[in-house]
């Protein structure tokens, strides 16, 4: 069963020191990383407007932080990765499609470094974030806590059996990608909810290789669950247990 570690609020909170002679601190610097990500397509305003206000610098480690605003992602440790910022907008805007305003609660699949759910609490009015490595369940708390997310709910625990506590969920989103999405998933979304996840595929049938990875879309209607394959991604391994 996760262990739920709400990001407390503090009664004082030191600013996060910020790299000098680099900027990073300054709106400038996302508004310019905002405005290549729409002219790649993303269309969203409320998407385009919580990217620009997520500090991406404060969630990767010193020696990158000049990386920290170009498409790329990058390692956080224990052999994953934060995704690069074209891939978290363009899943959260799939994720938001036909939605107007915030969305509901939403379910993450692999907090990371904290920073897709640092984004989606502009987004939603509550997140769960559950993530199966105690080091990075750690980090994420540290990096989230200074922000004071009171909507932001971290998980430590098993992400493939999701968050029954917290379900329904309007969204889910997952940041690893398995053979299938897990059937605890599409259980703990709610009639009318949405899940964006990379799914592994086998273009031969049952059976046949893994070859590629793809993301995915699930909308569950009250007449079942459809299931929309789009483009090619590559994100780290979904694993069950904790580690």
């Amino acid at each position: 069963m996760p262990t739920s570690v709400p990001v407390k609020k503090a009664k004082a909170v030191a600013t996060p020191d910020v790299p000098h002679g680099l900027g990073m601190d300054s709106s400038a610097v996302r508004r310019r990383m905002v405005e290549k990500l729409t002219a790649q397509g993303l269309s969203d305003a409320l998407v385009q407007k919580a990217m620009g206000a997520v500090e991406r610098h404060r969630f990767v480690d010193s020696g990158l932080v000049n990386q920290a605003y170009e498409d790329t992602s990058l390692p956080i440790g224990l052999g994953q990765t934060i995704s690069k910022p074209s891939v978290v907008a363009r899943m959260i805007e799939l994720l938001r499609k036909g939605v107007d305003g915030r969305m509901g609660r939403v379910l993450e699949i692999g907090t990371g470094c904290g920073y897709q759910a640092a984004v989606l609490s502009h987004l939603a009015t509550e997140v769960y974030s559950i993530e199966r490595l105690r080091g990075l369940h750690d980090k994420a708390r540290d990096n989230l806590r200074p922000f004071r997310l009171s909507t932001v709910h971290l998980l430590f625990g098993d992400g493939m059996v999701g968050y029954a506590a917290g379900a329904p969920y309007a969204a889910i989103i997952a940041a690893a990608g398995g053979d299938a999405i897990p059937q605890a998933w599409i259980d703990q979304l709610a009639v009318g909810g949405r899940l964006v996840a990379p799914v592994w595929g086998k273009p031969g049938g049952k059976g046949a290789a893994t070859t590629a990875q793809a993301l995915v879309v699930l909308d569950k209607t009250p007449q079942g669950v459809r299931q929309t394959v789009l483009e090619a991604v590559h994100f780290v391994p979904l694993k069950s247990g904790v580690a």
